[in-house]
């Protein structure tokens, strides 16, 4: 440094301005100006915000491979599970309120009914007040005893008819054993009529409900067995109206 000093002041510069360009220089390298130090907050932010969107893809593919896992472990299981599941819950859930209850000495079925609301009362009472339900079809026996209870809850006794009887034979109107029934009763016209109607309601209801279809026996014979019928059937309800002029031109013999 002295001797570049010594070089400059013998070609006629001033020591003092060669030391003040030394002390800019020294202080430009020192403190950097606003420009790079604005270029390194730049950089520091986005590898903040990089590192960050490494974290947050990290725990996505991590929360990922969990809901996998669990969906395939839900797949596997039985589908009337999530039922099984909220029953067992329901009888814990039970049997530690008996156990509690029994701890304080209180009756369970007390401590509940104090628990239910009105509303679910109400709902629980008609649901047992249905009668007769339809729980599909098991066999003839069972078919038949619900249609006889549906059609006995539709009778409506005459009360006062059974009085008249009732004074009229006695202890007769209750039969025993050696009571012989054939032929001393005769239904009356009400009765009958009563009878006939539900009968014709229930003709009605079963024609009703009924897939069968009429079998005409007038209609012209174009096929061979049952398929072929079945597949002329569709091919006319499709293309009936498109081929019914040539159908006739062929049965009248004036085909093209």
């Amino acid at each position: 440094m002295a001797a570049a000093v010594s070089a400059l002041s013998s070609l006629g510069v001033p020591e003092a301005d060669v030391g003040s360009e030394e002390e800019e220089e020294e202080e430009e390298v020192a403190e950097p100006g606003p420009a790079a130090a604005a270029a390194e907050q730049r950089r520091e932010e986005r590898l903040r915000r990089f590192r960050e969107l490494h974290m947050k893809r990290y725990e996505a593919c991590k929360l990922n491979s969990q809901e996998v896992l669990e969906e395939d472990k839900r797949l596997k299981l039985p589908p009337n599970w999530e039922a099984k599941k909220a029953r067992l819950e329901w009888e814990l859930q039970v049997q530690e309120k008996k156990k509690e209850c029994a701890a304080r000495g209180e009756d369970y079925e007390r401590v509940k009914l104090l628990e239910i609301s009105a509303e679910d009362a109400e709902r629980w009472e008609r649901k047992k007040k249905k009668k007769n339900p339809d729980l599909g079809f098991s066999d003839y026996a069972a078919a038949q005893l619900r249609q006889y209870q549906r059609l006995t809850r539709q009778i409506k006794p005459d009360l006062e008819q059974y009085e008249r009887l009732k004074e009229q034979h006695g202890d007769a109107l209750y039969p025993t054993s050696d009571s012989l029934l054939h032929g001393t009763h005769v239904p009356s016209k009400e009765g009958v009529d009563r009878m006939v109607a539900d009968l014709e309601k229930q003709i009605e209801k079963r024609e009703k409900y009924s897939r069968r279809r009429p079998y005409n026996d007038d209609a012209d014979i174009d096929y061979i067995n049952e398929r072929n019928a079945k597949f002329n059937q569709k091919a006319e309800r499709f293309y009936g109206k498109y081929t019914a002029e040539i159908k006739q031109n062929l049965e009248r013999g004036t085909a093209v």
